[in-house]
């Protein structure tokens, strides 16, 4: 297993921005629910970033820094810039000096970040005043409207206090969680923002040995491998074509790490070999069988205690939530469950194991 340590390169010294930071711009993280701490967690090292408030899916913020900044963000799923008007209704945003201010501040967003179509997100789309409001906002723009897909995603909503109205402009073409690295992918695959939170509650550590079983697409070695450093780390699947695909990941991702085919269960490695287990169990339904998880997950139990050293972790993230509470219960385990996320209609949850 090759040693590996993420480098970085050197920084120019970063001073806060001046000013009262109630003035500076507000932007809201969109996070994926059961991950909200986490998020809270990265976004409070971004010096100059004051957080407001951290509630459901979302953490609102001021920060008048680099923007570029907010792109690099790992455990959210997407940034949005918001703006309030104090009009009684979105009909009010098709006045000529809301609008001529709507579309400035919007040039704003797309420039910085070089969307080419927009799109918009908010009940009652499909009204007349929405798709007159969508069309101004595309002709101001110059950007066609894409409904389905466009990069520039403006969502509205009311103000939390009832008092006017909040567009939201994404500051990228596309989610944060649609990975750069992801040249390949499987269905199936775990969402790389759930990967990350779920791999930064397990704790990282740099004399960490670290083992994924069933690795897929790689998405848990990629996220881990860019955290910071480890001791080493491995990852093995059956599949040749889940080998090839994680391959690819993590040389997209400028990284090198170990995956071979191998049977998880039949590795031949010696015991306590690994201080890390992280693992994304097949849940049944893009991946597996839930007959065939009732005899996988006991087998994968009893192989990962053997391969664990003392006083080693195993991260598993599955959805076959009744079954694995099952198996851990007579298994010679001790779990926790660290959070529960929701994420494309399934609610998988992220248990910690310790020997």
């Amino acid at each position: 297993m090759p040693r590996r340590t993420s480098s970085r390169s050197a920084r120019r010294p970063h001073h806060p921005p001046a000013g009262n930071p109630a003035e500076w711009p507000l932007y809201e993280a969109e996070v994926l629910r059961g991950l909200e701490e986490v998020a809270r967690t990265e976004l409070g090292t971004v010096r100059g970033l004051d957080i407001l408030s951290v509630g459901d899916e979302a953490v609102q913020f001021r920060y008048a820094g680099d923007l570029s900044r907010l792109s690099r963000l790992r455990s959210v799923t997407a940034v949005y810039a918001v703006r309030r008007w104090d009009v009684p209704r979105p009909r009010g945003l098709l006045g000529h000096q809301q609008l001529g201010e709507l579309t400035g501040w919007l040039r704003e967003v797309a420039a910085q970040g070089g969307h080419t179509s927009l799109r918009l997100s908010a009940a009652g789309r499909d009204t007349e005043v929405m798709e007159r409001l969508t069309a101004e906002i595309a002709a101001g723009l110059g950007l066609p409207h894409q409904p389905e897909d466009g990069e520039l995603r403006l969502r509205l909503r009311p103000a939390a206090d009832g008092s006017g109205w909040e567009v939201l402009a994404r500051l990228t073409p596309r989610p944060l969680s649609a990975r750069d690295w992801r040249v390949c992918n499987r269905e199936g695959g775990l969402n790389a923002a759930a990967a990350y939170g779920a791999l930064a509650l397990a704790g990282l550590r740099a004399s960490d040995r670290i083992f994924n079983p069933m690795c897929g697409s790689g998405t848990l070695l990629v996220e881990r491998a860019l955290m910071g450093p480890y001791e080493a780390m491995v990852g093995v699947d059956i599949d040749p074509e889940a080998v090839a695909c994680a391959r690819a990941n993590l040389r997209a991702a400028g990284r090198r790490v170990e995956v071979a085919q191998v049977d998880a269960l039949n590795t031949g490695l010696p015991p306590r070999s690994f201080d890390l287990i992280v693992a994304d169990l097949p849940w049944g339904d893009d991946i597996g069988t839930h007959g065939g998880n009732a005899e996988l997950y006991p087998a994968f139990l009893r192989e990962m205690h053997r391969l664990c050293s003392k006083g080693g972790r195993l991260l598993v993230i599955t959805h076959e939530i009744r079954l694995f509470e099952r198996v851990l219960a007579g298994s010679p385990w001790q779990g926790r469950e660290l959070t529960q996320i929701y994420s494309g209609g399934h609610h998988p949850k992220v248990y910690l194991l310790t020997r």
